[in-house]
């Protein structure tokens, strides 16, 4: 998952000598920490002086909610007359599921000898005899672990969001990067998808193409579209401009020049584009099993549920399996473009093999048909096993990581969602815009006001503080994180080339693979999904404030230490000021991160707006309260990025920053 661009470091932090004190002259204002430290302590004495009075236990009113049931209600009764269905959403429904109907015969017509062989063929010829070594391995393992049809059901997911990405992708990548008007209008868009946490949007897509494939197909692709856009028009807008000019000195028109200077010029930005589309689709894939998507995600969504924590590592399993393959191959063809192409007689020997393997393949079922299947007698699962081992940690581990759980719950948890939940609404409300003031100023803490204005409207105020509170912790600890293995690696080469793989990996998983480690530890609690959410945005954030740190000039550092300066004082006084805007972008990233693992953290014990929506799946006449959770989690989400982000924009003084 793409981290984002961070933005260039500023040479210097403001360090310009303090105004002496003088009468009549102008009084400094509080610097923002002791702004912050009284509105802590303010908002305490409220809370104990008012606990319990006043409170928002459902909302007022819960209208919103009503409005929604009828409303899904209604859709469902317009269904077969009204002409936005008849016309446009129901032959796109039909169109999709025909697609991937297609799609899963024609994995089933090849089998798996016929899949493996076209799936190392492709990474053959696309990225080199290793990377066919790989997929051929990893197509393997499907079948080894149980899961060879779960398997394909994802992948045929999978290609078709994929191809639907980039069907719609780069032309839109292209005007932006060639339209700086469109460019303007586009990318806010894409920052508010990106911004929103998946399961925020699952609900409307389901209200208009029902559940199952089609929907998990729109859903993917609202999800995994914006990185090839934002790449493919970087790509355009970083074409050397001589390179165009010349071009179009020669008498070139503009189609000319697109397609033969921008175009090829920008392919491997584009690659990498959809590099990240595919690893986008994969996780949203997963999570799209929450509206009866099939495939691998659906095997760990009801493993979860009834706490089989086997069943969902196999298929996690499975899944970090198919990313690390996808991953591997399409970056490894994105380094081969551009690069010296192979004489003929090697690429007409690649040619050969990759057709031989999908020859021989898809004719082995018609010669052996034992081979149509994977044996069961080849499966090696690791249900059993795991199940086993949390059998033995109920008995030896779970004492200690639930007396941990526990002491954390009291002592960090409770006290924060009682401050959010206990304190009475409108005070809570005052705190919440008075922080984005301080922050931010004017537009911040007007967003946060409606955002939190428009959560007691939906009636949903208590699941969206218990939220609120896990994303708080759970960024807090992120960035703790962050710091202290950002500015490790950014310090130390050999503790980047050690990390930077971990730190690869850990991006690359989908989030549910997160959850299942984190089930096994700790069982169905809130710190589960705590825990889980901090194990999946720390890479980016570690990676952002590594990053930052790497990017301070060498001659400050050089200059702190010639005059006496020990390492904590180098990093403290030189290094985090000068990488301080980075490092807020590490806070947004992290926060956008946290928000997204959080809400799927309903499916472990999280609870709040998470669970709220997968009871509005589950129930036919809980599907107001699944909608109004859904837009509850992108009113948090939104008044959280803009919080964070201005954070970073508000110009300080050097006594802000001290």
């Amino acid at each position: 998952m793409s981290v984002g661009i961070v933005p260039p470091l500023a040479g210097s932090v403001a360090t310009g000598p303090d105004l002496p004190a003088s009468d009549g002259g102008p009084r400094r204002r509080p610097t923002a920490k002791w702004q912050l430290l009284a509105l802590l302590v303010v908002w305490v004495v409220l809370y104990k002086v008012f606990d319990g009075k006043w409170p928002l236990e459902t909302g007022v009113p819960e209208a919103a909610q009503s409005w929604l049931q009828d409303f899904a209600t209604n859709i469902g009764a317009d269904r077969l007359t009204n002409p936005l269905f008849l016309y446009v959403l129901t032959p796109i429904t039909d169109a999709l599921q025909a697609a991937y109907d297609g799609g899963v015969w024609i994995t089933q017509q090849l089998g798996w000898t016929g899949m493996t062989g076209l799936a190392s063929a492709v990474a053959l010829v696309l990225a080199g005899w290793r990377m066919a070594v790989l997929a051929f391995l990893g197509f393997l393992a499907f079948g080894v672990l149980g899961l060879w049809d779960e398997s394909m059901e994802t992948l045929v997911l999978v290609a078709i969001s994929v191809l639907l990405s980039v069907v719609i992708g780069i032309p839109l990548g292209v005007w932006a990067g060639l339209s700086k008007r469109f460019a303007r209008f586009l990318m806010p868009v894409l920052d508010t998808l990106q911004i929103m946490p998946s399961l925020a949007y699952l609900p409307f897509i389901t209200l208009f193409f029902l559940i199952g494939p089609p929907s998990g197909i729109i859903a993917t692709l609202v999800y995994a579209v914006p990185p090839v856009i934002r790449l493919t028009a970087v790509g355009i807008r970083e074409v050397a401009p001589e390179s165009v000019e010349a071009s179009r000195s020669l008498g070139a028109t503009a189609r000319q020049v697109l397609f033969g200077v921008q175009l090829p010029m920008s392919r491997r930005t584009r690659v990498v584009g959809i590099n990240q589309t595919v690893m986008a689709a994969l996780s949203m894939v997963t999570i799209a099993a929450l509206v009866a998507a099939p495939g691998l995600g659906q095997v760990v969504v009801n493993a979860l549920v009834v706490l089989n924590v086997g069943a969902a590592f196999n298929a996690g399993i499975a899944i970090v399996i198919m990313a690390i393959v996808l991953d591997r191959v399409i970056t490894a063809a994105s380094r081969r473009v551009g690069s010296a192409p192979p004489s003929r007689q090697a690429k007409l020997l690649t040619w050969g093999v990759a057709a031989g393997l999908v020859v021989v393949g898809a004719l082995l079922p018609a010669v052996l048909p034992s081979l149509a299947k994977w044996n069961a007698a080849y499966v090696y699962a690791l249900t059993d096993w795991v199940n086993s081992l949390t059998a033995w940690a109920k008995v030896n581990l779970y004492p200690v990581t639930t007396a941990f759980t526990e002491w954390f719950t009291s002592w960090f948890i409770n006290p924060l969602d009682s401050l959010f939940a206990g304190t009475p609404w409108f005070i809570t409300i005052a705190m919440w815009t008075a922080l984005a003031f301080i922050l931010g100023r004017s537009r911040p803490a007007f967003t946060a006001l409606f955002c939190l204005l428009g959560i007691v409207l939906l009636a949903l105020w208590p699941s969206s503080m218990t939220t609120l509170t896990q994303v708080i912790i759970a960024a807090a600890v992120t960035m703790i994180l962050g710091l202290i293995f950002g500015v490790w690696i950014g310090r130390s080469r050999w503790a980047d080339r050690i990390l930077r793989p971990i730190l690869d990996a850990g991006q690359v998983m989908p989030p549910f693979v997160y959850l299942i480690p984190c089930l096994f530890l700790f069982g169905p609690t809130r710190f589960t999904a705590i825990v889980a959410a901090v194990i999946y945005a720390a890479p980016a954030a570690i990676k952002i404030v590594g990053e930052g740190i790497d990017r301070v000039p060498s001659d400050s550092v050089e200059a702190a230490r010639s005059v006496g300066s020990t390492t904590v004082q180098e990093i403290v006084k030189v290094q985090l000021p000068m990488a301080r805007p980075i490092i807020l972008v590490a806070l947004n990233q992290g926060i956008i991160f946290v928000m997204s693992m959080v809400v799927i953290g309903g499916l472990v014990g999280g609870g709040g707006l998470g669970y709220d929506v997968i009871t509005g799946f589950a129930q036919e006449r809980q599907v107001g309260l699944g909608l109004a959770a859904g837009i509850a989690i992108v009113l948090l989400g939104v008044m959280l990025d803009r919080i964070s982000q201005s954070a970073g924009r508000v110009r300080r003084t050097s006594s802000d920053l001290g």
